[in-house]
């Protein structure tokens, strides 16, 4: 290794190569909300997922907020969003488009 090299290799190299398939990897809990909200409409959140936050004056601020401080909701969402994902790829439509 010489001076000028970095002693590691940049981390969204290193990010790549750790996660390769996972179809979380780089999904914001943000995108993943409001991806949600769009397909299922607060209602069918709600209904799929049956938390406060979903059902009661729904908004993505509220519901960031309370799914970072809950796990397993976060773990709930997460799952649906895979779901959703897996629903739109059967359908023909486009899976999730990169940035």
């Amino acid at each position: 290794m010489t001076p000028d090299s970095p002693a590691h290799p940049p981390a969204s190299d290193t990010a790549k190569a750790t996660q390769p398939r996972n179809p979380l990897h780089g999904v914001t809990l943000e995108r993943m909300v409001k991806e949600l909200a769009d397909h299922y409409g607060w209602e069918g959140l709600g209904q799929r997922i049956p938390i406060r936050c979903f059902t009661f004056e729904p908004s993505v601020g509220s519901s960031l907020k309370f799914l970072r401080r809950t796990p397993w909701a976060r773990e709930k969402t997460e799952s649906l969003y895979l779901f959703m994902l897996r629903e739109q790829r059967r359908a023909g439509g486009s899976p999730r488009t990169t940035r």
